[in-house]
């Protein structure tokens, strides 16, 4: 199992990541023609503005507290009096509170997408394979919730820091070394996670880095009605 773990938690990141980066790249570069949301409010919007809501408040919710729960350095939280059993528990809160508000939302664009066959013939494969994975993603992080709470001394979440952390400095000994006594469904929800990255740029998530920062300063457009003759 050693060259399991060594794979996936210490050269699988990489090639994720790398493959996210320059795949994305080459996209935008060659394929903007298609870096859109291409979104289906015209067949219905009803359902989609139900779920669209929900789903974006959670997904950025999970985001922003996976990046500075995993990224911010130990020390910092030592200097904020936080220890890491209070670190797990807020994660775990603020965590599964988000991931409720995410799966309602992701429910109800899962069976939207599938079940209304207007949408449905509009889709790609990659449509639903990306709804799909980041549903799996999902549940595997709520699931992880209940793990989590058999064990509130904050020893996974250090364990899981110190992977993200030296994963990022290219410690990647250290980063396996992390890993080696985490609990599997941590080890299948980073994988899945990993894999994610990997499939990102062939997929409709990349207008996520589209930024409409020229819409908020471009000048307002002058509409005048045709006078009747």
């Amino acid at each position: 199992m050693n060259y399991l773990n060594t794979f996936f938690f210490g050269i699988y990141p990489y090639i994720a990541l790398a493959v996210m980066v320059i795949g994305t790249w080459i996209r935008y570069d060659r394929e903007q023609f298609t870096w859109k949301t291409s979104s289906s409010q015209l067949l219905e919007k009803k359902q989609l503005r139900r779920g669209s809501i929900a789903f974006h408040i959670g997904i950025l919710a999970i985001f922003a507290g996976h990046f500075v729960g995993l990224l911010t350095p130990n020390a910092v939280w030592h200097v904020l009096g936080i220890s890491a059993g209070t670190k797990q528990l807020i994660a775990i809160v603020a965590g599964g509170l988000a991931g409720i508000v995410c799966f309602y939302g992701m429910t109800i664009l899962i069976l939207r997408r599938l079940n209304n066959p207007r949408i449905r013939a509009n889709s790609s494969t990659m449509d639903i394979v990306i709804l799909l994975l980041l549903y799996a993603q999902l549940i595997l992080g709520l699931l992880s919730i209940f793990v989590s709470l058999g064990h509130m001394d904050g020893s996974t979440m250090l364990l899981l820091m110190a992977w993200a952390q030296n994963t990022l400095t290219f410690d990647a000994t250290t980063a396996v070394a992390a890993m080696t006594d985490v609990h599997w469904i941590f080890k299948l929800h980073i994988t899945l996670g990993l894999t994610i990255f990997l499939v990102f740029p062939f997929t409709r998530l990349v207008h996520m880095f589209s930024v409409p920062v020229q819409y908020i300063r471009r000048q307002h457009q002058i509409v005048r009605q045709k006078a009747a003759r």
